[in-house]
């Protein structure tokens, strides 16, 4: 990629090259961190449908130029009028996709909230840009080929993803061109009046829909979300610091794993289980984050998450600025349901919810589910970085197997992203029993503890598992020099853009 000469110079990563093209584009302008991660975070929508969308939530960390970090949560509510006992009497668990799944779509309210800390560039200039490559088409990449082949059954029975992601009845295939009519002129909409989508026709559109699914879901609900801006979790490990984001997003799991551990597995399976123990909506009550910080058991039981398809993207710029902003359908598709009059492709994440009466994470009206959105920001002498991954519930595992390299100097950002690693879980992974999966070389740190009786099975996977995470990396260091890398599992690039970056 070409960099562009612009006022600022800013470093960024994304999962996808237009993304990317989007934030040099807006960095060209005048914009700044926040400008270039806004800019991705509209095109993503676009062009990475099966992880994000209009319809999912946001989590966002961000370095102001003063040093100060601010979290910004915008993650959507039950329905006031949520029928618990209803829900209940249906199963153990909560739907997984379809209408019931559906909470509250956070992700505009929460992009507003971020320009409010300081983007130079209005957010309609990104949303108008996201608009336009919706109605004259995107490339289908090799990502979202592979979502609509492991979502086929889903695609054939939903009509909105149907119409949008097959042709002549066929699955789009990678190159295939992605033209979105009704998603542009909601873009477009949104771009002249961002609250359309929770309080004007496009929120209305997606109530009906809802409803019309079996959904409780109402207007006022719509209408009463609101991003915030909760303060952040933060440690210090060494000459090392941290903040991630807190309750009901899953960042304490993260500091749990960040440093050095003599039983990786152990302690991984331990911060799983306290997770599940102990994450929930502080909204609902005291939600226990030093059970989180400091785990002390370990379990076999099978997290209560779906595996998760996400977005990350980082950007940080030569005036102290850093953002790592995390955006979610949850699971690949979302509950497998687009509204066609608007374009939207809508979360499931209410699935996170537990049915069991007392849980942290039991669903009661205008409560949150619990979150795997794990944005994280780290600094030492010398060193800012904004990390961020896709990856469901394994985030925190799969961002503890990165973060402490990215703020080494001395190492390659890309070298340490295309470094195998490995997860461990059950259904979230794609196992009916708790298992490591690994990529080719990852279990060799593991041999003694998988060794041990009764630790879980290994399975060894390709060289790039998606299931793996894809993670994100922009990082400042000493001499106003700035780097990113985008993980080589995804489709994305890094790219320094700005004053005197290098073509």
């Amino acid at each position: 990629m070409t960099a562009v000469e612009g006022t600022r110079a800013v470093a960024v990563a994304a999962p996808h090259d237009l993304a990317v093209d989007a934030s040099v584009e807006a960095v060209a302008e005048g914009g700044n961190a926040l400008d270039a991660a806004l800019a991705a975070a509209a095109m993503l929508v676009v062009a990475y449908p099966h992880q994000c969308a209009l319809g999912g939530d946001l989590t966002a960390l961000v370095r102001e130029p003063g040093g100060e970090v601010t979290a910004v949560l915008s993650l959507g509510a039950a329905p006031a009028a949520v029928d618990v006992g209803a829900l209940r009497a249906a199963g153990a668990r909560m739907p997984r996709a379809g209408a019931l799944a559906v909470t509250v779509p956070g992700i505009v309210a929460g992009w507003l909230e971020l320009s409010r800390l300081g983007a130079a560039l209005e957010l309609r200039v990104p949303l108008l840009r996201a608009a336009a490559a919706a109605a004259d088409g995107v490339p289908v990449a090799p990502g979202l080929e592979r979502a609509i082949a492991t979502q086929a059954d889903a695609v054939a029975a939903d009509p909105g993803l149907h119409g949008v992601f097959t042709r002549d009845g066929e699955p789009l295939a990678a190159g295939d061109e992605l033209r979105q009519p009704a998603l542009a002129a909601t873009l477009e909409r949104l771009a002249a009046d961002p609250s359309q989508i929770y309080a004007g026709e496009i929120g209305a559109a997606l109530v009906d829909f809802l409803r019309a699914g079996g959904s409780a879901m109402s207007a006022e609900d719509f209408a009463a979300h609101a991003a915030e801006r909760p303060r952040p979790l933060t440690a210090t490990e060494g000459d090392r610091r941290w903040w991630a984001a807190p309750p009901p997003a899953q960042g304490a799991t993260a500091l749990a794993l960040l440093g050095p551990h003599d039983a990786p597995l152990a302690r991984a399976q331990a911060a799983h289980a306290a997770r599940d123990s102990f994450l929930g909506d502080p909204r609902g009550g005291s939600i226990d984050v030093a059970g989180m910080l400091g785990p002390t058991a370990s379990s076999a039981a099978p997290s209560a998450y779906g595996s998760g398809d996400t977005v990350a993207i980082t950007a940080v710029d030569d005036e102290g600025r850093s953002v790592t902003l995390i955006q979610s359908v949850f699971q690949t598709f979302g509950a497998g349901i687009l509204e066609p009059r608007t374009g939207i492709v809508l979360h499931n994440r209410g699935s996170a919810f537990s049915l069991e009466p007392g849980h942290p994470a039991e669903i009661a009206a205008g409560r949150r589910p619990p979150h795997s959105l794990c944005p994280l920001l780290g600094e030492r002498d010398g060193v800012r970085a904004a990390i961020g991954c896709q990856g469901g519930p394994a985030q925190p595992l799969i961002l503890s197997q990165v973060a402490r390299a990215a703020l080494d100097p001395a190492a390659s950002p890309a070298a340490v992203l295309a470094k195998p690693r490995w997860v461990v879980g059950a259904r979230p992974i794609g196992f009916e029993a708790e298992t490591v999966l690994a990529e080719p070389g990852a279990e060799e740190a593991l041999a003694a503890e998988l060794a041990a009786p009764g630790a879980p099975p290994l399975v060894v996977g390709a060289p790039r598992e998606d299931r793996c995470g894809h993670v994100q990396v922009a990082r400042a260091l000493a001499g106003d020099r700035l780097e990113a890398a985008a993980d080589p599992r995804a489709d994305g690039v890094g790219t320094v853009t700005g004053p005197g970056a290098a073509a």
